[in-house]
């Protein structure tokens, strides 16, 4: 995404992204009328949009009036009738039917009342949320997860402990209808979390700092590493992985890729550069000869889609094999980007 930072007419003609012209409309209207609107966004939604709303200043008065514009034009496109609200269908469905079966009816049509509260828990670290609800009891737990987004869901599952898994997950495919006391436990529980959001931990990268600390020292690394592995050979493996990283592979010279395409066989890297960034797809391409780089994205396309579980294993396969080859002093492998000068 682009900055815009003294956006200038010519910027202006070639019109701004949609994230762009949101991120002036919400600058513009004040803080609680865009407060609003921001609870309504998806989490991704939420952070792309207030990362361009960061990084604007300066902007011109006609970029604003455009983005306005086009906001009020989209509005006027609009039919103005729009469909009863939640508040309104409960005043209309009590007067009809009572108030327990106007709840029923609501919940049918917009989900349980928890859900809003638990969408804001999308923001906490799973690690942390495993940690606050491993206490709870098993069926709390899979009633807990099974409110929650799936992938958010499985990252919590992974951080409790592995023993009672199994059993959270046996839960889970058990429920159908909860009933309203364990509903009302499950508000509690989530008012708890929300009420400690502020206490979470932060998220530090511990194997990968110490991996890229490692990789830059210049004396003696292979026996701080050993060092290391005396006192945790767990952890040092792990490091170890992390400083052998799939993208370090775009900042190796020809010669050293050239080499790995020898011991690495076409149909691991067709897999392995599935959804790679750029400049590691161009850089393993351009140490192929032309015939056979063009064969190579022949095949890549044949391949199809591939699971993300395999893409990942089959890199770890790969620098597995440029480790063993940079241990055995046949590659010289570039750890981390240096800078460089001329």
């Amino acid at each position: 995404m682009a900055e815009l930072n003294n956006i200038e007419d010519s910027d202006l003609e070639a019109g701004l992204s949609p994230v762009e012209q949101a991120a002036i409309v919400l600058l513009s209207i004040g803080e609680e009328q865009a407060a609003a609107v921001l609870r309504c966004l998806e989490r991704d939604e939420l952070m792309e949009l207030t990362q361009v709303m960061s990084r604007m200043s300066g902007i011109k008065v006609d970029t604003v009036k455009s983005a306005l514009q086009t906001f009020f034009d989209d509005y006027r496109q609009q039919s103005g009738l729009h469909g009863a609200s939640r508040s309104y269908l409960k005043r209309s469905l009590d007067l009809a039917l009572g108030s327990d079966i106007a709840n029923s009816v609501l919940n049918s049509i917009y989900g349980d009342a928890i859900r809003p509260k638990m969408a804001r828990l999308q923001y906490a670290s799973p690690k942390w949320l495993a940690e606050f609800v491993s206490s709870e009891h098993v069926q709390m737990q899979a009633v807990f997860l099974a409110f929650l987004p799936p992938a958010l869901a499985s990252q919590i599952l992974e951080a409790l402990p592995l023993e009672g898994r199994e059993l959270v997950l046996l839960n889970m495919a058990r429920l159908d209808e909860i009933n309203r006391d364990v509903l009302h436990e499950l508000e509690e529980l989530v008012g708890r979390c929300l009420a400690a959001f502020d206490t979470q931990s932060a998220s530090v990268e511990g194997v990968r700092q110490v991996a890229d600390i490692l990789n830059r020292l210049q004396d003696n690394r292979a026996g701080m590493v050993e060092l290391l592995r005396a006192h945790d050979p767990e952890v040092v493996s792990q490091i170890e992985m992390s400083m052998y990283d799939f993208f370090i592979l775009s900042r190796q010279t020809e010669q050293v890729i050239s080499r790995l395409l020898d011991d690495v066989p076409l149909e691991q890297w067709a897999i392995a550069l599935k959804g790679a960034e750029a400049p590691l797809r161009d850089a393993i391409l351009a140490a192929m000869p032309r015939r056979q780089a063009q064969s190579f994205e022949d095949l890549m396309r044949r391949s199809g889609p591939v699971p993300m579980s395999r893409i990942e294993q089959t890199r770890r396969e790969i620098m597995t094999t440029v480790k063993e080859l940079a241990d055995a002093g046949e590659i010289d492998i570039q750890l981390f980007a240096e800078a460089t000068a001329e």
